[in-house]
């Protein structure tokens, strides 16, 4: 009976430390969960979690042993839980706030990773730290021994700890998202504190509060959604259309719409873009390094083989959906451990439901495993021609999969003339982790070639391709055939050799690799870019509100912080200068954009609408023949991109536009002709065709474009314009006819 009423006695505070044990974990993954958003995920993000998190529930320990012998227990638990929930909607506003305090992003790296999971986690540690004591002391006046109640206590909070720790990784987050379980933890809280404190006028008050603030912060509604991210409950919206979000097991996947003309779309897993493409039209690669697997590709293996290829890392399957539009009889794996991935990519990025691409939801180095067991075992398992890495290129890189032994592995998966490519992100001047990379894969593969783009400074991160084969190949030469204005590097032997020396010609292998302190440098300098990113959009945000001088000053903020920003960022600057009617300011700042291009030798074709706004707006100051040069370096510039992206609506409609003004009417022509065929259903394109021809009293084509214009409209039910454009057409017919009888 005695050991009946005592387990009834230790009810309350066993239950009560179990509850703030698996908050305390559930918050501690949270953590893990939002500053990924924006700080990425990697081995300073988690250590800075865990300092932090073990930090707090120390200085909590202390500070709740204190107050528990001071004051009533329960009262003191009342109040450690409500402040605990209103620490939760801190967690919400901060993790937003915090990462726009510029002063943040001026710090060291590490530093700065450290300061912004401090100044979000900190102090909900110390709170739900302070419990622990206090409930060990709510336990201890029951009168039953010290050492079996501390016993329990301590059992009792590892067991919550543990069920928090399982219940938010295997169900919560990819049910409910964090933001969710966040506001659920804090609800859940608010309850406990109610329970040791129902009579608190001050606990009923809050609960109103609480409850206005997570309408905000989690209802659909509109006006919930704009007080939301006013109050900072919300993340600022995307400037970008965002047509799927998800948060599985593995972070948060979304996809966004970049353009409307071409449907530009992008895929991103927690913060950073992991890839992109149009839709419709899978084989006009975005990304460089898609271009140079795509070139090596064709060149290695020719137009009709039936490949077999194994992409490792989806990224949205932007890639793999290029070789299977293009080697149709190709058999395309893709190893992809997030199932949520894949969702995404059938609901808004392009994959179709019925594709042949085969998925395997696994941990890559457990499928290489799998299917070297197989071989060894006498299964028949057909060799890779192409093994295609996308699932290093990043700042958290699994290290298993950059090893001396993963790499043998896929020498053993691959065929006699079978080629391993691999994109990582390095910056050239820093190269620690590239250079490790290419001298452990030069253990295992004799011929190893590297790939640069050569548009990006050698202080900026960029995406280096390394390519492994067991037989010679010559990447420039068959990436020149493939697009020979692909702006790239081949690495000679002096430059690999410096790279490998820098990283002291180290062999990563499964017992040392690592790759986060040769990444480092890398991390640091993202940080910095980042950061002019974000003075970029900022910049963007005062440009909108019609601020140009504190527009301007973040502009050039960003172009100092990341050179590679300078067009984009001269070109708003220009725009904004002719908008308060200094045309000569806005003339210096378009020309700055190109000479930024002239001077680094860098082969841009984003500088085409610059030469074409510079050429326009010099003819407006009287300055025709410099205008008319620029207008012709324009055409130029947009004659080299539709070279290599042809399905270009918006570039074949400004080379055309840029031709008109040039005169060169059949040119002008034969642009609109393109866009008339690449988007029937927009009307600007028939209008300014029909003129160019009536201007070359070409009657019988314009007729034609008309009678074409004028199906579409009807299609569109749109009667009343297609009659005005039948009365245009007998016009034309008349001046058709009035031209014959001249002639």
């Amino acid at each position: 009976m005695s050991t009946l009423k005592g387990m009834v006695r230790m009810l309350v505070p066993s239950v009560t430390v179990f509850f703030a044990s698996g908050c305390l974990m559930i918050l501690e993954l949270v953590a893990a969960r939002l500053v990924a958003r924006a700080l990425g995920s990697s081995l300073y993000t988690w250590t800075a979690i865990l300092g932090v998190v073990f930090a707090g529930v120390g200085g909590g320990n202390y500070i709740g042993g204190r107050l528990a012998d001071r004051f009533h227990v329960r009262r003191v638990l009342a109040v450690l839980f409500g402040l605990s929930s209103a620490a939760c909607v801190g967690i919400v506003i901060l993790n937003n706030v915090v990462g726009r305090w510029g002063w943040l992003w001026s710090l060291d790296w590490p530093v700065h990773v450290f300061a912004h999971v401090a100044l979000v986690f900190l102090l909900p540690s110390v709170l739900l730290g302070m419990i622990g004591p206090a409930v060990a002391k709510l336990a201890l006046d029951q009168g039953l021994g010290p050492g079996r109640t501390m016993g329990t206590i301590y059992a009792w909070g590892a067991a919550g700890g543990l069920a928090g720790t399982f219940l938010a990784g295997f169900f919560l987050f990819a049910h409910y998202g964090s933001i969710a379980v966040v506001w659920s933890i804090g609800a859940a809280m608010l309850a406990m504190a109610l329970f040791y404190w129902i009579s608190c006028w001050a606990l009923h008050l809050w609960a109103l509060v609480f409850g206005a603030l997570a309408t905000m912060g989690m209802a659909p509604a509109d006006w919930a959604q704009v007080a939301g991210v006013s109050a900072g409950l919300r993340e600022m919206p995307d400037p970008n259309a965002v047509l799927y979000k998800d948060e599985t097991s593995f972070g948060r996947v979304q996809v966004t719409r970049v353009s409307q003309r071409p449907d530009r779309r992008a895929f991103s897993q927690d913060q950073p873009w992991h890839s992109e493409l149009i839709i419709g039209d899978v084989t006009n690669l975005q990304q460089f390094h898609t271009k140079v697997y795509a070139g090596l590709t064709e060149g290695l293996s020719g137009p009709e083989q039936a490949l077999t290829a194994m992409v490792v890392g989806a990224r949205g399957y932007a890639f793999p959906q290029y070789l299977q539009a293009t080697w149709p009889a190709a058999e395309v794996e893709v190893v992809e451990v997030d199932p949520g991935v894949t969702r995404a990519a059938l609901a808004a990025f392009g994959l179709p439901e019925d594709t042949a691409i085969r998925t395997v939801n696994a941990d890559a180095r457990n499928h290489v495993d799998r299917l070297l067991r197989r071989m060894q075992g006498g299964e028949s398992t057909q060799p890779h021609d192409f093994i295609y890495q996308d699932a290093i290129s990043g700042h958290a890189v699994p290290f298993e999969l950059v090893t001396k032994e993963f790499n043998d592995k896929i020498a053993e998966l691959l065929t006699d003339d079978g080629v391993y490519l691999a994109n990582l992100v390095d910056t050239y001047e820093s190269g620690k982790f590239l250079g490790a990379v290419i001298g452990t894969l030069e253990q295992t593969f004799p011929y190893v070639r590297v790939i640069a783009n050569r548009v990006r400074p050698p202080s900026l991160q960029e995406t280096f391709v390394v390519v492994a084969a067991r037989r010679p190949f010559y990447p420039h030469s068959i990436l020149s055939r493939h697009n020979k204005y692909l702006p790239l590097r081949v690495l000679d032997v002096s430059e690999m050799t410096h790279l490998k020396e820098q990283a002291d010609r180290l062999v990563l292998t499964d017992d040392y690799a690592p790759v986060e302190s040769l990444l480092a440098p890398v991390v640091r300098q993202g940080a910095t870019e980042r950061r002019a990113r974000r003075c970029f959009r900022q910049a963007e945000a005062l440009q909108r509100q019609g601020h140009q001088g504190p527009s301007t000053t973040r502009y050039r903020e960003a172009m100092a912080l990341n050179p590679s920003l300078t067009i984009g960022a001269c070109n708003a600057i220009a725009f904004m200068s002719v908008e308060a009617g200094d045309l000569e300011a806005g003339a210096e700042a378009l020309q700055e954009a190109i000479d930024y291009q002239t001077d680094r030798e860098l082969e841009q074709t984003a500088i085409a609408s610059i030469h074409m706004n510079l050429g326009l707006l010099l003819r407006r100051m009287g300055r025709d023949d410099e205008g008319r040069d620029h207008l012709a370096e324009a055409v130029k510039w947009f004659r080299i991109d539709l070279d290599q992206h042809p399905n270009s609506v918006v570039g074949w409609a400004w080379l055309g536009d840029t031709l008109t003004i040039l005169k060169d009417a059949e040119g002008a022509t034969e642009a609109f002709e393109r866009a008339v065929a690449l988007e029937p259903e927009n009307v600007s394109h028939y209008e300014k065709l029909v003129e160019l021809l009536k201007a070359q009293q070409r009657y019988d084509e314009a007729i034609a474009v008309l009678r074409q214009q004028i199906a579409m409209l009807k299609e569109r039910g749109e009667r009343d314009a297609a009659l005005e454009l039948s009365q245009y057409v007998e016009i034309l017919e008349y001046e058709r006819v009035k031209r014959q009888r001249r002639n």
